[in-house]
C-alpha cells in the first residue's frame, strides 16, 4: 500500500494529472460549445440541464466502480446537508454556464472563469475567515481590468444569438457567484470531514444528478430532451463524449489536489485557459481583435505571475499532499481513541 501511495506522488504523475486535466477539459469545452451552438439538423439544442444530468450520472457510476474497486465505505463521510450545497451551486453552475454560451462566445465564457477570483475570495473571508494580501488584490484587479478591456474592444457575443449578450454576462455572472461557492464548501468538506476523493465525487454528482432531474421534471424538459436525443444520434453521441471528458477531468483534478496540492492544479487550470481559448479560434473561427489579444496577454501574465509567487513563498509544510496530512491526521486521530480507551 505504501509503495502504491509512493508511485502515486511521484513528479511525473503531477504531470500526468497536468496533462490529464488540459486534454479533458479541453475537449470538454470543445463539445460543450459543439453542442450549445451547431445545429442538429438545423434544430439546436436548448436544455442545459439534461447535460448536466448526463455528465453527473456517468461520474456517479465511475466513483461507486472505484470505490468498490478500492474497498472504500460507501457511507456519506460528511452530512448530505453539505454535499447538497455543493450539488445545488454546482448544478445551476453549470446550467448558467452551458446557457451563456448561447449569448456570448466561448472565449468571454473562458475568460469569465477569470473573474471568479473575487467571488471565490469573498466567499473565503465569509466561509472560512479567510485574509488575503495586498498581492492577491492587485492581480485579482490586473486579471479584472484585463477582462474588461477584452470585452470592450472586440465582439462578445455568440454566434448564435448576436442581439442579447447582456444575458450571457448575467449568467455568466450567476455563474461565477455559484461556482465560487461551490469550490469554496468543498475545500471544506476535504479539510473538515477528510473525505476521499471517491466518496466525494459519489454523494455531491448523486446528489447533483438528483437536482437535475427533479429540475428538468419541473420544467418539463425532461421528455424534449430524451426525443431530441432520439431524433439526433449524433447528439447522443456528442453527449457521451462531453460526459466521458467531464468524468475524466474531475478524476484528474481530485488527484492532483490530494496528491499534489491546490497550487499545482491551480497553475495548471491558467494553462488549460490558454489552450482552450486558442484551440476554440481555431476550430470555430472566432474574431479576435489586437486590442482583445492584448487584454488575453495581460490576464494570464497576471494568472501565471500569481502561480509562481504562491509556489515560491508558501512554506513547505504547505505544500505536502492533502493526502499525506489526512493520513498523519487519520493516524493522530486513532492514538487519540486508543489512549481514551486505555
Amino acid at each position: 500500500m505504501e509503495g502504491s501511495q509512493t508511485a502515486q506522488t511521484h513528479p511525473a504523475w503531477c504531470g500526468i494529472y497536468g496533462v490529464g486535466i488540459i486534454g479533458s477539459l479541453v475537449l470538454y469545452g470543445i463539445f460543450q460549445e459543439g453542442i450549445m451552438t451547431v445545429p442538429y439538423d438545423g434544430s439546436l439544442f436548448k436544455f442545459s440541464v439534461f447535460l448536466v444530468l448526463c455528465n453527473r450520472l456517468a461520474a456517479v457510476i465511475f466513483a461507486v466502480v472505484m470505490a468498490k474497486a478500492k474497498g472504500e465505505r460507501m457511507a456519506n463521510e460528511a452530512p448530505i446537508w453539505k454535499y447538497l450545497i455543493v450539488s445545488l451551486s454546482n448544478v445551476y453552475a453549470s446550467s448558467c454556464q452551458y446557457e451563456a454560451l448561447k449569448y456570448v462566445s466561448f472565449a468571454v465564457q473562458m475568460l469569465g472563469k477569470s473573474f471568479k477570483m473575487m467571488p471565490v475570495m469573498i466567499w473565503g473571508i465569509i466561509i472560512s475567515r479567510k485574509s488575503y494580501s495586498m498581492r492577491d488584490w492587485m492581480v485579482a484587479l490586473a486579471v479584472t481590468l484585463g477582462c474588461t478591456e477584452f470585452l470592450m474592444t472586440g465582439p462578445t457575443h455568440s454566434k448564435v444569438n448576436s442581439a442579447n449578450s447582456m444575458k450571457g454576462f448575467m449568467l455568466l455572472g450567476g455563474f461565477l457567484v455559484l461556482d465560487g461557492l461551490t469550490s469554496t464548501f468543498q475545500e471544506k468538506l476535504f479539510k473538515e470531514h477528510k473525505t476521499t476523493k471517491y466518496n466525494q465525487m459519489l454523494y455531491i454528482n448523486l446528489l447533483s444528478a438528483t437536482v437535475s432531474a427533479v429540475t428538468l421534471l419541473a420544467t418539463g424538459d425532461l421528455m424534449p430532451a430524451i426525443s431530441f436525443g432520439m431524433e439526433h444520434p449524433k447528439f447522443l453521441l456528442d453527449s457521451a463524449l462531453l460526459s466521458g471528458s467531464a468524468v475524466a477531468s474531475q478524476w484528474c483534478i481530485y488527484s492532483q489536489i490530494k496528491e499534489f496540492g491546490a497550487l499545482v492544479f491551480a497553475a495548471t487550470m491558467n494553462v488549460r485557459q490558454v489552450v482552450s481559448i486558442l484551440i476554440s479560434y481555431v476550430k470555430y473561427h472566432n474574431p479576435v481583435t489586437g486590442l482583445q489579444i492584448l487584454g488575453l496577454l495581460m490576464i494570464f501574465a497576471a494568472l501565471f505571475f500569481k502561480s509562481i509567487a504562491a509556489i515560491m513563498d508558501t512554506p513547505n509544510a504547505e505544500k505536502k499532499p492533502l493526502t499525506k496530512d489526512l493520513k498523519v491526521e487519520k493516524a493522530e486521530d486513532a492514538r487519540t481513541d486508543g489512549d481514551k480507551k486505555v
